[in-house]
C-alpha cells in the first residue's frame, strides 16, 4: 500500500522498510539525478490543510525536518503530496512523527531561498510510484515535542500595533492608500500600500516581483488584503503531469524600522489575498495562486473589518465619469480600452469610454491610421465618446501590454483645459503624467469586478447612433461631419434655434423678456425663451430633498449611518415573544453567532391566513443590521423595521425610514405624524388583493409621507436680461423619479448628462441652447426687511425627449 504506518519497538521498526532503499541525505538531492532506490527520512514540523487544487486534485503539503542534521545549512524540505495519498497523509500525520518517502520527484525551485529550506521540493503521488511510510510509537521524545509545537498548525494574525522592528508576522488590513503596480527601476514590478487596522496604526509596503501578477490586486481604498508570514520563503509546486508552477501558499513578510515607521517588505517572491471591502459584498479572494487557504473564521475577520473600514476610513466615492468632468481636475476613471497607439518613445495613446460624453470638446492625440490598433468601426461610432488619454514614462511599458477590450480603472487623471495657436475655441486634454505621486497609474479589471460588471450594462444600453447629436457634432472632429465653412455655420444657427425643453401646458402665452418680468409686480404666469446660464447645486446629488405636502417643509435625505445607528439602538431591546404569531402575521426568530449575540425576528404578513410568495408579502423586522436589511428588500415586497413594547410592535424613530420598498427609503415628517399602532397594517392584509403601496402603508399607518423632490436654482438670461428661478419637481421636469436617483447610478449619469445639454460647459454665452419654460411669480415675506420679496419657479415643462 502507498501509505503505511511502521511501529517502533523498543526504538526499533517492528517492520522494516524494504532492503533495496538507502538513505539520501538533503544535501545531495538535486533535479534531475536518479533517486529510484532512495528515501528521505525526517520529522513533521509542519502541515497544512488538505485542499483541492483546481482540476479537482486533492492537495496536501508538509515540511519536513531531517533531525540527524539540525545544524546543518540545509536542514528541511517541503513534500507536496498530491491525489488519494494526500488524502490519506491528511488524516493520520501528525506533527513529530517520522516520515519516510521513497519513489518521490525532486524540483528545482524557480527562486533562491533565504532560510534553512532545501531550494528544491519533494514530490509525491500513487500515480508516480511513490511510497510513504510513517513511525508512531506510543510516546515522543522531548525533542520531538519541542520541534512538533515550534510551529503552530494555525496562522496567527498580528495587529497593526503589535509589529516589532525585524520581526515576520502574518497579518491583515484596510487599504487606506495604494499605487498600482508599475515597473521599478530595475526590471521587478513595484507597489507601495498603506495599510491600518483597528488599532489605528499605520503600516507601509512595498512589494515588488518579476510577475505583475503575484502582486496584490487592489483596485480602491478601503479593499481588505491578507499577508502571510511562515519561516519558509516560498512553497512552489506543480501538478503532476503539467509543467506550470503553482504560487505559494505562505510568503515571508518581514516588517523593519524606517525613520520611526514601520515599514513591510516582502523578500523572495509574494502573494496575498485581496477583498472587496464593501459591507455586504461577497468574499471572494483575489488571487493568481491556484492553492490558497482561507478557513471560515478568516470570513468573520473580513466582514469585521469591512465593518470597522466603513465607518473609520474615508473612502471616495464612484469614480468620476467623463461626463462630470471639469478643468484642472485630477480624477479617476473606470472605462474599456477601444484603441491604442504608440506617439514617441516617453509617451503612448490610450483611447477609451465610459458611455457617457465629455461636456467639453476634447483633444485627439495626432497618429497616423496605420499606428492605430482597434476595431476601425467601433472607433468611428465611438468618436464623439471615446477620449485620448495621453500616458507618460513609467507608464508607457504597461499600457502597451493592455489588449483591446479590456476594462481599466486610470488612476488621477489630469484634465486640462488648453487651446491651439490658431484655435479660439478651448478643448479638453487628459494627461496621465509621469512617476507615482498620489496614486497615479493603471489598473486592469477583470470582469468579475463588481465596477465592470455595471459599466458592461450601461455600455450595453448606450445605443451608439443616437451619440451623434447636433451638440456631440459640433466637436474637434468636425471637418468629417461638414464639406465647408457654410455648411458649419447653418449647422450652428439651427443647434442655437432648437430648444432643449418642452412645454406641457399654457400653449395660450406668449413669450415675455426676462427684463419685463423682473419689473413687474408677482403673482403671475409667464412663457419665456432663455438660455440656462449656471445652476446650483453642481454636484447634483445634493439637488434631492424630502417635502412635506402638510406643512411645505424640506429636510435633507438621512444617510445611511444615522440609519444604520438607528437599527444598532433598536437591536438592543429582545423581540417580545409575546407579540409572535398572530391572525395576520406569522414569525421566525433566531440568535446570531456574531461575538455580541442578537436576537432576530421577522414577521411575515399573511393574507386570508396564508403566507404568500416573498415578492408579494410585506415583512416587519426586528434587530436586523442595515446590510440584513438591504438584502431582504431585494427578496420581499416591502420591509418595515419595527421593535416591540410590551402591547404591540411599533415603528423606530421617524428619523429612520418607516419603509423600505426596492431601492427606495420612505421617510414620514415627524411634525405633522402621529404613528398609529402597527396592527393596523392587518386592514390592509384583509383587502382582497393588498398593494402595499407606500401611500396607503403610511395612511394606516398615521404617517404624514414626505416626498422625494429636485430642488435647484437656475440662472436664466435672455437679451433684455437674467433672473433665478427655481425648480421644484418631483420627475415631471427631468422624466427621472427623484426618489430612485440616489439609489441608482445610471440615473445619476442620464441626470448629468441632461444638465450637460441644458448648460453645456465651457460654452459660450452664445452657443448654449434654448429653453422654453414656464415660470411664475411669487411673494415671499421677508420677515427681517418687512417687506415681500418676489421668487420665481418653473412649472409645466419638460425635458425635450431627444435630450433626454
Amino acid at each position: 500500500m502507498p501509505v503505511q504506518l511502521l511501529k517502533i519497538i523498543e526504538g526499533q521498526s517492528e517492520t522494516p522498510l524494504p532492503s533495496h532503499l538507502q538513505k539520501e541525505d538533503l544535501k545531495h538531492l538535486q533535479e534531475g539525478y536518479d533517486h529510484t532506490n532512495k528515501y528521505i527520512q525526517g520529522i513533521v514540523t509542519l502541515s497544512y490543510p488538505l485542499t483541492k487544487l483546481r482540476d479537482g486534485t486533492d492537495f496536501f503539503k508538509i515540511v519536513v525536518q531531517d533531525s540527524d542534521n539540525l545544524c546543518s545549512q540545509i536542514n528541511s524540505i517541503n513534500v507536496l503530496i498530491y491525489g488519494k495519498m494526500a488524502e490519506d497523509c491528511a488524516k493520520i500525520i501528525h506533527h513529530g512523527e517520522t516520515f519516510i518517502v521513497a519513489g518521490f520527484k525532486v524540483i528545482k525551485l524557480p527562486a533562491e531561498r533565504e532560510d534553512a529550506r532545501h531550494d528544491c521540493h519533494l514530490e509525491v503521488s500513487e500515480e508516480a510510484g511513490s511510497t510513504i511510510y510513517i513511525y508512531t510509537k506510543p510516546g515522543a521524545t522531548a525533542a520531538l515535542e519541542t520541534v512538533s509545537v515550534s510551529v503552530a498548525p494555525k496562522y496567527v494574525y498580528t495587529p497593526l500595533n503589535h509589529l516589532k522592528d525585524g520581526t515576520v508576522v502574518n497579518l491583515y488590513g484596510v487599504v487606506k492608500f495604494f499605487k498600482p503596480p508599475y515597473i521599478s527601476k530595475g526590471t521587478d514590478y513595484c507597489s507601495i500600500v498603506t495599510l491600518v487596522d483597528p488599532s489605528n496604526v499605520k503600516l507601509t509596503c512595498s512589494l515588488f516581483s518579476g510577475n505583475l501578477d503575484s502582486l496584490p490586486k487592489i483596485y480602491k481604498v478601503g479593499d481588505i488584503v491578507r499577508f502571510h508570514r511562515v519561516k519558509d520563503l516560498v512553497m512552489y509546486s506543480t501538478v503532476p503531469g503539467l509543467s506550470a508552477t503553482i504560487s505559494a501558499l505562505q510568503r515571508l513578510w518581514k516588517i523593519r524600522e524606517y525613520n520611526g515607521q514601520m515599514q513591510g517588505i516582502t523578500s523572495g517572491g509574494f502573494a496575498s489575498l485581496t477583498f472587496d471591502g464593501t459591507v455586504g459584498a461577497p468574499v471572494v479572494p483575489r488571487t493568481s495562486s491556484r492553492v490558497y487557504t482561507f478557513m471560515d473564521e478568516e470570513q468573520k475577520a473580513v466582514e469585521e473589518l469591512r465593518i470597522w473600514a466603513a465607518s473609520n476610513i474615508s473612502i471616495s466615492g464612484p469614480a468620476t465619469k467623463l461626463s462630470g468632468v471639469q478643468p484642472m481636475l485630477f480624477f479617476d476613471l473606470t472605462c474599456q480600452l477601444v484603441g491604442k497607439a504608440k506617439v514617441d518613445g516617453s509617451s503612448f495613446l490610450l483611447k477609451v469610454w465610459d458611455g457617457t460624453e465629455c461636456p467639453y470638446p476634447t483633444w485627439k492625440v495626432p497618429v497616423e491610421a496605420k499606428d492605430l490598433e482597434g476595431e476601425k468601426g467601433l472607433l468611428h461610432q465611438l468618436r464623439n465618446l471615446a477620449v485620448d488619454i495621453l500616458v507618460y514614462d513609467n507608464h508607457v511599458q504597461l499600457a502597451e501590454s493592455l489588449k483591446i477590450g479590456s476594462f481599466l480603472r486610470i488612476y488621477s487623471i489630469h484634465a486640462k483645459e488648453a487651446s491651439a495657436d490658431n484655435e479660439d475655441v478651448s478643448h479638453m486634454e487628459f494627461h496621465l503624467h509621469g512617476g507615482t505621486c498620489y496614486g497615479r497609474g493603471i489598473g486592469v479589471l477583470p470582469e468579475s469586478n463588481p465596477d465592470v460588471k455595471e459599466l458592461k450594462e450601461f455600455l450595453e444600453s448606450v445605443t451608439l447612433t443616437d451619440s451623434q447629436n447636433m451638440e456631440s457634432m459640433c466637436s474637434m472632429d468636425i471637418d468629417s461631419t461638414f464639406g465647408n465653412v457654410t455648411d458649419l455655420e447653418l449647422h450652428l444657427q439651427r443647434c442655437q434655434q432648437l430648444s432643449v425643453t418642452v412645454l406641457t401646458d399654457h400653449q395660450d402665452l406668449s413669450n415675455t423678456e426676462l427684463k419685463t418680468i423682473t419689473s413687474s409686480t408677482a403673482p403671475q404666469q409667464y412663457r419665456i425663451r432663455a438660455k440656462l446660464r449656471t445652476y446650483k447645486p453642481q454636484k447634483l446629488h445634493q439637488s434631492v430633498k424630502l417635502h412635506c405636502s402638510k406643512c411645505n417643509s424640506l429636510q435633507e435625505v438621512p444617510d445611511r449611518d444615522d440609519f444604520d445607528f438607528i437599527l444598532h439602538g433598536s437591536a438592543s431591546t429582545a423581540p417580545n415573544p409575546e407579540l409572535h404569531n398572530t391572525s395576520w402575521y406569522e414569525s421566525v426568530t433566531w440568535t446570531t453567532q456574531e461575538q455580541e449575540q442578537r436576537e432576530i425576528a421577522i414577521h411575515f404578513v399573511k393574507h386570508d391566513e396564508m403566507l404568500q410568495h416573498p415578492e408579494d408579502t410585506l415583512i416587519m423586522v426586528e434587530g436586523g443590521t442595515l446590510k440584513e436589511i438591504w438584502k431582504l428588500t431585494k427578496r420581499f415586497k416591502c420591509v418595515i423595521p419595527v421593535r416591540s413594547t410590551e402591547d404591540d410592535l411599533e415603528l423606530l424613530d421617524l428619523s429612520a425610514p418607516f419603509l423600505l420598498k426596492g431601492n427606495v427609503k420612505y421617510y414620514g415628517c415627524k411634525q405633522c405624524s402621529t404613528p398609529k399602532p402597527v396592527k393596523n397594517l392587518s386592514s390592509i392584509a384583509a383587502e382582497q388583493q393588498p398593494s402595499w403601496e407606500p401611500t396607503e402603508i403610511a395612511q394606516v399607518l398615521g404617517i404624514e409621507l414626505l416626498q422625494y423632490v429636485f430642488i435647484m436654482k437656475f440662472t436664466l438670461v435672455d437679451e433684455t436680461g437674467s433672473l433665478n428661478a427655481y425648480l421644484f419637481d418631483y420627475e415631471k421636469f427631468f422624466q427621472i423619479p427623484a426618489s430612485e436617483i440616489l439609489t441608482s447610478d445610471f440615473l445619476q449619469q442620464k441626470m448629468q448628462m441632461t444638465m450637460n445639454s441644458l448648460c453645456p460647459p465651457g460654452r459660450k454665452l452664445g452657443d448654449l441652447p434654448w429653453l422654453e419654460c414656464f415660470i411664475k411669480s411669487y411673494n415671499v415675506r421677508d420677515a427681517m426687511k418687512m417687506k415681500n420679496q418676489v421668487y420665481y419657479q418653473i412649472f409645466d415643462t419638460t425635458v425635450a425627449e431627444d435630450v433626454v
